[in-house]
C-alpha cells in the first residue's frame, strides 16, 4: 500500500500548504476586511519593500494637504511654489511561529494527510486570532505585553512583547485621546481625559460617536472612501461597551426609525456591525477594556473599580500593515517518524502613523484613529 512520506513535501506541495493556510488565516481575521492597498483604507496593507537610503524597507506614506492660500491674481507665482509634504513612516518587521505536535500514530489513529488539515485549520485560526489582538493593541498604544481584555494584566509566557515591531507602539496622543463624561448634564468629550476620571455613569451613547465624528472633520481626519463619494469613520466597541450603547434610546430611535423595517433591521438581525450617519459601529472582543482587570489594582476610575472600553474611532490609514512575503509551512518527524509536527511562520509588522498637523497647532498627533475611554 502506497504512503505518504511527512518529511519529504515537494516544493509545490510546500508552497500550496503556506499559501492555504495564509489564505484561511486572513479569511478569520476580523481586521482583514478593513485592510486595502490604497490609502483611503482603513488599514494600509503593504505588500512590498520600498529602496530607501538604509536599504529595501516596508514604508508607509502619508500625504498631507497644502498649507499655503496661493497667489491672487496675476501676482507671481514663479517662486512662490509650495513644496508638498509627505511623511514616510517605516514598518519594523519581525517573524512570528507557532506549531502543533500530536502524541504518535497510536494515539492519534489519524492519517497524516488528516493531521495535516487539522493542524492548517487550528494553527490558522491561531494567526488570525493573534493578528487581531496585536492590531488593535497598536491602534489602542498598548505594549504587547498586556492582554486586550484585561488592562495592565500582563501575559503569562507570552513572547509577543519581544515582536520587532513592538518597540514602535505608542500611546494615544495628546489630541486624539478623550474620555466620556456621560455623568455631566452637557454629556461631553473630555480631551485628554485619564482613565481615572472615569465614572460607572459614563457609559456609551449615540451622542458619543456624533462628537467623535465632529471633532474628526474638524481635524481633518479622512474617513474611509463609501458610497457616492461620502466618507465612512469605523468605530470599535468591546461586546460589553456595545450591550450599553443598545441600551440609550437616541442609539435605539436609530436603528429602530433609520433602518430598514422587518427581519433585516438590526434591532432583530443581531449582527455585530451596523452604519448610521456615515459611522460603522463594530462590536470585537479584542477592542481593549478591562472585563478580565482586578478591581482594585487595574481596572479605572480614582478607586480602579469601574469596568471600561477604549474606543477606537477609526478612519483612513488609521494602522499600517507590512504583509511582505508568503507563510511559511515545515514539517517535522519525531520520535524515528511516530510523532509529527507542523510549524507556521510569517514575517509582518504594524504600525501605528503619526504626522505632524497643522490642524492641532504643529503637533504630531495620530493619523487616523481617535482613542475615547467609557464605562461599560
Amino acid at each position: 500500500m502506497a504512503t505518504t512520506n511527512f518529511t519529504l513535501l515537494t516544493s509545490e506541495q510546500k508552497t500550496a500548504w503556506s499559501l492555504d493556510f495564509w489564505k484561511q488565516a486572513r479569511n478569520l481575521s476580523f481586521t482583514n476586511k478593513f485592510m486595502g492597498e490604497g490609502q483611503d483604507a482603513m488599514i494600509q496593507r503593504i505588500t512590498e519593500l520600498s529602496q530607501t537610503k538604509r536599504g529595501a524597507r516596508a514604508v508607509i506614506t502619508l500625504l498631507a494637504d497644502l498649507e499655503g492660500d496661493g497667489v491672487a491674481g496675476d501676482r507671481t507665482l514663479e517662486g512662490n511654489e509650495e513644496i508638498g509634504k509627505a511623511y514616510d513612516q517605516v514598518i519594523r518587521i519581525d517573524q512570528l511561529r507557532s506549531a502543533q505536535k500530536h502524541e504518535g500514530k497510536v494515539a492519534e489513529q489519524k492519517s497524516i494527510v488528516k493531521f495535516r488539515e487539522n493542524a492548517r485549520d487550528k494553527l490558522a485560526y491561531w494567526a488570525a486570532d493573534r493578528l487581531d489582538q496585536l492590531a488593535f493593541l497598536t491602534l489602542a498604544g498598548i505594549d504587547y505585553k498586556y492582554k486586550n481584555s484585561a488592562a495592565g494584566v500582563t501575559r503569562i509566557g507570552s513572547d509577543l512583547q519581544n515582536l520587532e515591531f513592538n518597540a514602535d507602539v505608542k500611546a494615544p496622543s495628546s489630541k486624539r485621546v478623550f474620555r466620556w463624561d456621560g455623568t455631566s448634564a452637557t454629556k461631553t468629550l473630555v480631551l485628554g481625559g485619564a482613565t481615572s476620571g472615569v465614572v460607572a455613569t459614563d457609559t456609551p451613547t449615540w451622542e458619543t460617536f456624533v462628537q467623535l465624528k465632529a471633532y474628526a472633520k474638524e481635524n481633518y481626519i479622512r474617513g474611509t472612501g463609501g458610497e457616492g463619494g461620502n466618507e465612512t469613520y469605523h468605530a470599535f466597541l468591546c461586546p460589553q461597551a456595545m450591550m450599553k450603547l443598545k441600551l440609550d434610546p437616541i442609539f435605539r430611535d436609530n436603528l429602530r426609525y433609520g433602518q430598514e423595517r422587518g427581519d433585516k433591521n438590526q434591532l432583530f438581525a443581531g449582527g455585530n456591525s451596523v452604519k448610521i450617519d456615515g459611522i460603522m459601529l463594530h462590536e470585537f472582543r479584542h477592542v481593549p477594556n478591562t472585563r478580565q482587570s482586578v478591581s482594585g489594582t487595574n481596572k479605572w476610575g480614582s478607586g480602579s473599580n469601574v469596568d471600561g472600553c477604549q474606543v477606537l474611532f477609526c478612519g483612513a490609514q488609521a494602522l499600517g500593515f507590512a504583509d511582505i512575503g508568503e507563510a511559511e509551512w515545515n514539517e517535522k518527524e519525531f520520535d524515528f517518524g511516530n510523532q509529527q509536527a507542523v510549524s507556521v511562520a510569517k514575517m509582518f509588522g504594524f504600525l501605528k502613523p503619526q504626522f505632524t498637523t497643522q490642524y492641532s497647532g504643529g503637533t504630531v498627533e495620530d493619523h487616523g484613529v481617535i482613542s475615547c475611554y467609557v464605562a461599560m
